[in-house]
């Protein structure tokens, strides 16, 4: 089991408008045989870290998924749990989008281990 995160995203308003007001997570499961598990956590962080997403996602093999969240908040942060044959062969990638669905910037994810050390 792997555990990933984008850690915390800062997404104060400029001129009264948060940049980014959705949130894309793309699933990519690359092994022709065996499936894959992730769970998706959204926290909402403002004083206190509040979960606002909470989604299990089944990966066939050789299967891709997207999923969209609403980002509209002072600060988030998403946690990936990642499990099942397939492991190894699933990558996630996460994109910050404006109002209109324009790709703001992608968002990276790493390793919870990192953030432990």
């Amino acid at each position: 089991m792997a555990i990933l995160t984008t850690g915390p995203i800062e997404n104060s308003p400029v001129g009264g408008v948060r940049p980014i007001q959705q949130v894309t997570v793309k699933m990519v499961n690359r092994d022709l045989v065996n499936s894959s598990t992730i769970l998706i956590q959204g926290f909402i962080l403002n004083g206190l870290r509040t979960l606002h997403v909470l989604e299990q996602i089944a990966l066939a093999p050789n299967a891709v998924v997207t999923r969209n969240y609403l980002a509209n908040f002072d600060a988030y942060e998403f946690v990936f749990t990642t499990s099942g044959l397939a492991e190894e062969s699933t990558d996630i990638s996460v994109w910050g989008k404006n109002g209109s669905g324009t790709i703001i910037g992608a968002q990276r994810i790493v390793a919870d281990e990192q953030l432990e050390s």
